[in-house]
């Protein structure tokens, strides 16, 4: 017989936490989810091209979206300082931050396709892309690369507002921008014919228009709070400096994706096209399992600004526990669309069959990738930047044996290289779970306070 207390409703501080965490993680899923969807458009659209075409898409998003991750910090970064200064009550000081952030990211912008215009090329051969790929893989990096500053501004401008634990205006301008991306999409690739360059085209166009409207959305924070619009030399210092150690862990991340992508294209053309788009399906189900990671930064920097160490390991307890659940939920959501899935995005029954193979790994990395993305969140959230450089910095020195192992291991020919490779990646994710959860149930990441020395 069940003790009384097991049939007592969930304790109020629960409720509590579930209603903080849906406020901010619900509109930041859907903003997230429309990142992916924004990439997922783009491979469906230019897939009805051909698979040399949806290779190149593959080569160059992955290089497109390591620069913007290594300028994740201007988004992270942010959230965690701001929700400080909210927790805090200084408003007036986290938007400060913000406006130095917003400068930071055009000044980097402008430096970003600067160095990669010119380095295109190298990039794409490093990663491996075939004489057939390489031409669709350039066309599209070196166009996508004029959004590079919009890009960056969109992202310090999220920071600034999950930081006040506003989640709203970044879910609509994430939607509109996505929804003119994909209307802008079909339009140039298939309307005008334009094919590769024209999915690039749209992105330039769609990201513009969503800085543009973070701009003066900032802008008009900043004027109501007194805040100064001109940049501020201490400020920007202070800005490039706290997103150092977060820089190395974005670095060490996008090394083992980079790594994947690399392998994948020496396995052979389909098993690249193959690999774009398991990679955005993963992509989009990560998206969606970091918007509780997300509303876990504005809330522990919250809990923490505000001096409350035990409200926040309550609500990193729990926010494990959502993590756990969606992940096996979408583990659930990808078998049963697996037999479909590759249907929008090739007419080539060896690539479709590659897809179908890697999502069965995919589908059950999820309840674990929702552990990960939790805690890598709150760890972020506490201002713990330098442990999750170190920790991603040998979590991915595990991982690079193991995915080149694939390539000597594999026989030539072989149809089951990409799954292989789907494998070696959920060492990666294992790594990480265990050096986050270390560290979680330790206590030297509770440190209060407005600001984190």
């Amino acid at each position: 017989m069940p003790r009384p207390s097991s049939l007592l409703p969930a304790p109020p501080l629960r409720h509590h936490h579930d209603r903080e965490i849906l406020h901010l993680a619900v509109p930041t899923f859907f903003a997230l989810v429309s990142e992916p969807l924004f990439l997922l458009t783009d491979s469906a659209v230019v897939g009805r091209l051909g698979t040399a075409e949806l290779g190149g898409l593959g080569i160059a998003s992955q290089i497109l979206m390591t620069l913007a991750n290594l300028c994740i910090f201007l988004a992270y970064g942010t959230t965690s300082a701001v929700a400080r200064r909210f927790g805090a009550g200084d408003i007036r000081g986290g938007i400060r931050n913000g406006v130095d952030g917003l400068w930071l990211a055009l000044l980097i912008g402008v430096a970003v396709i600067a160095f990669g215009w010119p380095l295109a090329p190298w990039a794409i051969e490093a990663l491996g892309a075939s004489d057939t790929v390489a031409p669709h893989a350039l066309t599209y990096l070196r166009i996508s690369l004029l959004s590079t500053p919009a890009l960056l501004v969109i992202m310090a401008g999220t920071g600034v507002l999950r930081g006040l634990q506003n989640a709203r205006t970044p879910l609509f301008v994430a939607v509109g921008s996505n929804l003119a991306n994909i209307v802008l999409c079909v339009s140039f690739v298939l309307g005008f014919g334009w094919g590769v360059a024209g999915s690039a085209w749209a992105t330039v166009i769609a990201q513009s228009g969503g800085a543009v409207v973070y701009i003066a959305v900032v802008a008009h924070a900043a004027r109501r709070s007194g805040v100064s619009l001109a940049p501020d030399a201490a400020g920007l210092k202070a800005s490039a400096s706290a997103g150092a150690a977060l820089f190395v862990r974005t670095v060490s991340l996008r090394v083992a994706l980079l790594a994947t992508t690399a392998v994948a294209a020496r396995l052979g053309d389909g098993e690249i096209a193959a690999q774009q788009v398991a990679f955005q399906i993963w992509s989009l189900l990560v998206f969606a399992l970091d918007a509780i990671a997300i509303a876990g930064q504005a809330i522990i920097g919250r809990y923490l600004g505000a001096s409350d160490a035990a409200g926040a390991r309550a609500a990193t307890r729990r926010m494990v526990e959502w993590g756990v659940m969606v992940g096996l939920l979408f583990t659930v959501l990808v078998l049963l669309v697996r037999p479909w899935a590759a249907v929008p995005f090739t007419t080539d029954e060896e690539v479709r069959a590659l897809i179908a193979g890697a999502l069965v790994v995919v589908a059950l990395l999820q309840p674990l990738s929702g552990v990960v993305m939790v805690l890598d969140g709150v760890l972020m959230g506490a201002g713990d930047q330098r442990y999750l450089a170190w920790a991603s910095l040998w979590t991915t020195l595990v991982y690079l044996p193991f995915s080149v192992l694939v390539l000597w291991l594999v026989p030539e020919g072989s149809t089951m290289g990409l799954v292989w490779l789907w494998l070696a990646f959920g060492v990666w994710m294992l790594a990480r779970g265990v050096t986050l959860g270390l560290r979680a149930r330790g206590s030297a990441w509770l440190v209060t306070g407005a600001t984190r020395p």
